[in-house]
């Protein structure tokens, strides 16, 4: 598997933000080995062929899609013909977009970011795509070509687009649009993703934030339309199934690894949530099924 890091002087720009237009004669390639990324990337495509590998998933590539892959998410391309690639993507590091916005838990907000239970990809109208693309190409003249107020354009751009996006991703997946100023939910999503391999109860959780289950139910639910447990064990099926599906490691491995005391609870588990034994989730998508 390749791991890509991000590089901030790519395609003319010297900045922790960039946008790639594939017609711009910018060199870029799709790889069709796995890789994972440190940074988040949002492809807007106008016209393309083939399909994406993401995580667990097959995204067939459409005009007028777009394609949300989070930081450490497994994926590889497979196009017929990258040539006819039309479209643009947008690519950050989620320290440097909290940072930009003053925000520590502004990379949480967005929905489309560290999904679990909802798809990552998104179809617009092509009205909408066009208009976006306008947007990302100011941005991009700003970063080729800054001037003293240039920061400021690009965040008022780039933070229409983004909470835009969000808006139109929670209404397509009927999930609360409404981004909240209670901040309960979002440091809990965010614990969640750096603790998930240990911590896998409600307690863990209520403990390190000093709230009560109540008040934790209440804002997850109002925020993600799941409960606080369903969260985490989605967040935790996602990860043994990259885990069975990019790795060769042991069930007793994996178990070890997620912090389950015995591979027959992982396996247990697992099936409850699937329908399937790990055993069984491995040898399927190995052979096409999943």
């Amino acid at each position: 598997m390749k791991y890509v890091k991000f590089d901030k002087t790519v395609c003319g720009v010297s900045f922790l933000l960039n946008v790639i237009d594939f017609q711009s004669g910018c060199a870029f390639e799709f790889e069709s080995e796995t890789q994972i990324a440190d940074y988040f990337q949002i492809y807007f495509i106008k016209k393309a062929n083939g399909f994406l590998k993401l995580n667990d998933k097959i995204i067939h590539l459409r005009p007028n899609t777009i394609v949300f892959i989070s930081k450490n998410q497994r994926h590889s391309w497979h196009l017929d013909d990258p040539g006819k690639f039309e479209g643009q993507f947008l690519v950050f590091q989620d320290e440097f977009l909290n940072d930009f916005f003053s925000d520590q838990y502004f990379i949480f907000r967005l929905l489309y970011f560290y999904q679990t239970e909802y798809p990552l990809a998104l179809s617009v109208s092509p009205e909408y795509l066009d208009d976006t693309l306008l947007k990302l190409k100011e941005i991009k003249k700003e970063l080729v070509f800054p001037k003293n107020d240039s920061v400021h354009l690009i965040r008022s751009l780039l933070y229409y687009i983004l909470i835009a996006l969000n808006r139109h991703y929670s209404e397509a997946n009927h999930i609360k649009d409404a981004i909240s100023l209670d901040n309960t939910a979002y440091q809990f999503r965010k614990l969640v993703e750096k603790n998930i391999f240990k911590n896998q109860r409600i307690e863990d959780y209520t403990s390190m934030m000093k709230i009560s289950r109540i008040t934790l139910n209440k804002a997850v639910k109002e925020q993600f339309n799941v409960t606080t447990t369903e969260f985490i064990k989605s967040r935790l099926i996602f990860e043994l199934k990259m885990k069975l599906i990019h790795t060769t490691k042991t069930i007793s491995e994996i178990a070890h690894e997620l912090n389950f005391s015995e591979a027959n609870h992982l396996s247990r588990f697992f099936k409850q949530k699937t329908g399937q034994t790990p055993v069984e989730y491995r040898l399927d998508y190995q052979n096409g099924i999943s």
